[in-house]
């Protein structure tokens, strides 16, 4: 049984698929369904999990050295909310991008984590190293 790490076993199974140059979405709780991409959703109530939470989580089991962003997250949150994503992104180079941009990456995605974030454009797109 497993004690620690990542629990969940739909995610641990999209962790595994991961290789080189791979991406693998978290999305907040307004991002569109993709029927193409195997999507987990997490989501339990408006907030839990956040992105950070699974993204923190996901960290710890991997190693990625790009991720992708919509610009808009900028002008949408606060001060405090985008230093705590480039906080929880530290040490990944972060490419921000138009919305419309960004979207068109996921596709091509190995799965998609779906969380109950309510930030605007929370959405992360990891790459793995």
């Amino acid at each position: 049984m497993l004690e620690r790490g990542i629990l969940n076993p739909a995610i641990n199974s999209l962790l595994s698929r991961v290789r080189h140059t791979n991406t693998l979405v978290i999305a907040d709780r307004g991002f569109p369904y993709w029927p193409m991409i195997e999507t987990v959703d997490i989501s339990l109530v408006d907030g839990i999990p956040r992105v950070l939470d699974v993204l923190a989580a996901i960290r710890l089991n991997g190693s990625f050295g790009a991720a992708f962003m919509a610009e808009e997250f900028r002008t949408a949150n606060e001060t405090g909310v985008q230093e705590a994503f480039m906080a929880g992104l530290k040490g990944i180079a972060l490419t921000l991008e138009p919305h419309f941009e960004f979207k068109k990456r996921v596709p091509r995605a190995i799965g998609l984590i779906r969380t109950a974030d309510v930030t605007p454009y929370a959405n992360v797109i990891l790459e793995s190293a």
